[in-house]
């Protein structure tokens, strides 16, 4: 028997910038994790995949992470996707900076 099936969301790297990237409801790759379209069953997260897997011109190493909903909030449930949607890990460039 398979394990249930648990929210998504689509993620990558940007082509040009490398940022982490998150797939929107819109189809747009969007910078903040808040913005991403949560997929909520398999067959969508798996056709939300393909269709971002063929768009490389624009993001590359695609794949689906795993989150969870907290009032609307959306929260990684894996330490990398956590680390990664913080951006570079020092200050001097990135999501970081305003951080200093």
């Amino acid at each position: 028997m398979s394990k249930p099936f648990t929210p998504k969301v689509v993620t990558a790297n940007a082509l040009l910038e490398g940022d982490v990237v998150y797939l929107d409801a819109t189809g747009e790759w969007a910078r903040d994790l808040q913005d991403a379209d949560v997929l909520e069953d398999q067959a969508s997260a798996e056709l939300k995949l393909l269709e971002a897997e063929a768009r490389s011109h624009e993001a590359v190493g695609v794949y689906l992470a795993d989150v969870v909903l907290k009032d609307s909030y959306i929260e990684t449930t894996h330490f990398r996707e956590t680390f990664r949607a913080k951006g570079p890990s020092n200050y001097a460039h990135g999501k970081q900076v305003e951080l200093k």
